[in-house]
């Protein structure tokens, strides 16, 4: 995976490393200038990305589908790779068939018909650059996530902060695959959603849902 430095909002943003297009024509930022992108980054085991994370996103692309807005999916995977894979993506994107924590959550809820989607996705949907991981890289990965997701690590007790790195490094020593595009943009988790305005510069990453994507969208587009 070629190192690339972590985009911050405002930046400039660099293209999705993507191993395979599952739906659509291929594409990337660097090509869709003059557009807005929405890309809804999401595991196949998620249910969250499936009871809230796609239904925003759908709702937002029915809103501006007469707009110069373009929607992509980026399924990735940075946990449970044995149900994150290409494999039962293509399920997902073909049938509407889910798996794991995503088919008994689903299920539970009601949300399934015949233990499938009950909406399909409309737009392209991409499946992330998996590599397997570097342990030798550990130290420097661990240093990244900590200054992400611990802003006051400096100012807690010198044993909270060993313990905390003791923790993190663990994870980054026995992760088995990154995801390329996951590690680039330093994503918290799934779901998240990742805008980039006509030009080319990220303006917006979250993580979760229920922030009004709607409404950055015509923010955005009112510029």
């Amino acid at each position: 995976m070629k190192t690339l430095l972590m985009p911050q909002i405002n930046e400039l943003a660099p293209d999705l490393e993507i191993k395979e297009w599952v739906q659509g024509e291929p594409s990337n930022i660097s090509r869709e200038k003059g557009k807005i992108i929405i890309v809804k980054v999401f595991q196949v085991n998620c249910p969250g990305c499936f009871s809230a994370g796609f239904p925003e996103i759908l709702d937002a692309f029915q809103k501006f589908s007469n707009e110069p807005v373009i929607f992509w999916g980026l399924a990735t995977a940075f946990e449970d790779f044995e149900l994150n894979n290409l494999e039962n993506l293509k399920r997902l994107i073909s049938y509407g068939e889910v798996v794991g924590e995503t088919l008994y959550t689903l299920g539970s809820q009601g949300m399934l018909e015949n233990n499938r989607l009950s909406y399909t996705i409309p737009f392209p949907v991409a499946w992330d650059k998996i590599i397997p991981a570097d342990p030798s890289n550990a130290s420097v990965e661990a240093t990244k996530m900590i200054e992400r997701d611990f802003p006051e690590f400096k100012k807690l007790p010198e044993s909270s902060q060993k313990k905390i790195r003791e923790q993190v490094m663990a994870y980054y020593r026995s992760k088995k695959f990154s995801a390329a595009t996951f590690e680039n943009y330093q994503l918290r988790g799934t779901p998240s959603t990742l805008m980039i305005d006509q030009t080319g510069v990220l303006r917006g990453k979250w993580f979760g849902s229920g922030f009004g994507l709607a409404k950055e969208i015509e923010n955005l587009l009112a510029e």
